[in-house]
């Protein structure tokens, strides 16, 4: 019998291989279904119905292709400088203008309700599955039992898992909707099941919190996400910055962080319009290393975007689409 580790080292071999794929699957059956079992018995004590758990795991295997790609991720670094033509390129702005317009008065509602600009909400949008034409196309449930299953991060995907029975618990879904990345992220701006049932809204007051299909939820959930996560109303994400001559590099970075009022003593300039107190806590960020762009991240507005991707280069870019597309 295949054990795990064993059954990790040829998962390439059974993408390209189907035949050998259904082999190693069929070889590896018992224990996926000693681990299905596990997850009923502590699915069931959940809350979750036998109905809902039968259907969920109905015909359900290990998929490969989950595997590979977990393991296999693409090991490779872009400067900021790239990441930026990239990603705040000419294309998805002018799409997220279009966008905004369209739904002009949705997203108004939803920034008025819970203080998040729709700019922040469309660069999300954007960023996460270009405005939802790239949701991922993976089963949830397949996809998290298979990672939960295979052991490299078996307690978070177990625990993901279990949030998503409660998700088709809750009606909110259908299975064969709930579709989502080979990791189990999910809808329009990617949550992952635990974040779901925490920040996910029915904006509609249709009874489903629908981040597949319905912008209304898409756009609420987002901005609930953020609010609850700290963005300040009223204060932006941050801004482009000017740095004097001979600017001491070390002083960038999110561990340092100063009222702002320091960094315009020490020559920071503002290029922003927007009013901020001068007692606001700001980081100041060099993504591209010295002499390249700066920015003043002001917090913590741009902290609840951290939380959402804890990734500067991500954090800036949403920032810098949302001033873009609604500039």
């Amino acid at each position: 019998m295949l054990t795990r580790r064993s059954f990790l080292g040829v998962t390439i071999a059974a993408a390209a291989s189907p035949r050998f794929a259904a082999s190693a699957i069929a070889a590896e059956s018992g224990d996926f279904a000693a681990f299905l079992a596990g997850m009923r018995r502590d699915a069931r004590a959940a809350g979750v119905s036998a109905s809902v758990i039968d259907r969920a795991f109905a015909g359900l295997r290990p998929n490969p292709r989950v595997i590979e790609l977990d393991r296999h991720q693409p090991e490779f670094t872009l400067t900021w400088a790239q990441y930026r033509s990239r990603i705040v390129s000419d294309a998805r702005v002018e799409r997220g203008r279009a966008l905004l317009a369209q739904h002009r008065g949705l997203l108004d509602s939803v920034a008025a309700r819970y203080g998040v600009p729709a700019g922040i909400i469309i660069g999300i949008w954007g960023l996460e599955s270009n405005y939802g034409q790239s949701t991922g196309g993976f089963n949830v449930i397949d996809a998290l039992a298979t990672l939960a299953w295979e052991g490299r991060r078996a307690a978070f995907f177990r625990s993901e898992l279990l949030d998503a029975l409660r998700i088709l618990q809750s009606g909110d879904i259908t299975l064969a909707q709930m579709t989502g990345s080979y990791a189990g992220a999910m809808g329009q701006t990617q949550f992952m099941p635990d974040s779901f049932l925490k920040y996910a809204v029915d904006y509609g007051g249709t009874g489903r919190r629908d981040i597949w299909n319905d912008l209304g939820c898409v756009f609420a959930s987002t901005a609930n996400y953020l609010a609850r996560e700290g963005w300040q109303r009223g204060l932006p994400w941050g801004e482009i910055a000017r740095l004097p001559s001979g600017f001491d590099a070390s002083l960038a970075g999110r561990a340092h962080r100063r009222p702002l009022a320091d960094w315009q003593r020490l020559g920071v300039g503002r290029t922003g319009a927007a009013k901020v107190s001068p007692a606001t806590m700001a980081a100041l960020l060099v993504p591209g290393g010295p002499g390249g762009e700066a920015f003043l991240a002001y917090d913590p507005s741009f902290r609840a975007v951290y939380r959402y991707n804890p990734s500067d280069f991500y954090c800036i870019s949403v920032g810098l689409i949302g001033d873009l597309v609604t500039a």
